[in-house]
């Protein structure tokens, strides 16, 4: 066969294309979650670096002004074009190799939040919120992989596939007057350490 070596290439190429498109899809996930992680850890939200296993809301300000632009006296903030322009953001890196945590949420009193639980390939694997818990205060049993023991009287397990877990809440703010009382409900969910 005279072009045998162009067959033989093209077959090559084929099959590292194949293989390439599919580590592509498989690990981009994970990519882009240690892109994330490490830009909560190193950068944070904006007001530096944010301590693994703690949660972190944003400012007011940022929230109030998401692009960083002066509004016209008399202008509404939440009305400006952002990204999230209607709830805060909670967020934090669990890493729950060295046991459990507690998540607690306050009475929302009926308010929409959710809390978003997602591990390094990108897969949510649980919520507390509205939608799923409901609005009322609670305690959350966050526990790793490898975790064996009882669940705390009173507490609802979430079970994590990983030891390393990104968590982003979001509480909805319904207008600009509202913004300390969504913000002061945001400060109040909060992680601790088994026992604590």
């Amino acid at each position: 066969m005279k072009h045998k070596h162009l067959i033989i290439f093209g077959s090559v190429m084929v099959v590292a294309w194949v293989a390439g498109t599919f580590l592509f899809i498989f690990f981009w996930p994970h990519l882009v979650s240690n892109h994330f992680k490490r830009a909560i850890l190193v950068k944070g939200f904006g007001d530096g670096p944010v301590p693994i296993n703690t949660l972190y809301t944003e400012s007011q300000k940022l929230f109030a002004e998401p692009l960083h632009t002066s509004l016209p006296h008399g202008s509404s903030n939440l009305a400006t074009v952002g990204v999230n322009h209607d709830t805060l953001l909670t967020g934090g890196w669990l890493d729950l190799s060295k046991g459990p945590l507690v998540l607690h949420v306050p009475d929302f009193f009926g308010r929409y939040y959710s809390v978003q639980f997602t591990d390094p390939f990108d897969d949510d694997f649980a919520y507390v919120g509205t939608r799923t818990t409901g609005t009322q205060a609670g305690d959350y049993f966050i526990t790793g992989p490898d975790w064996k023991g009882q669940v705390p009287s009173g507490m609802k397990q979430i079970s994590s596939p990983d030891n390393s877990v990104l968590v982003l809440g979001r509480i909805l703010v319904y207008s600009d007057s509202d913004l300390p009382t969504a913000y002061n409900l945001a400060k109040q969910i909060r992680l601790t350490p088994r026992g604590n």
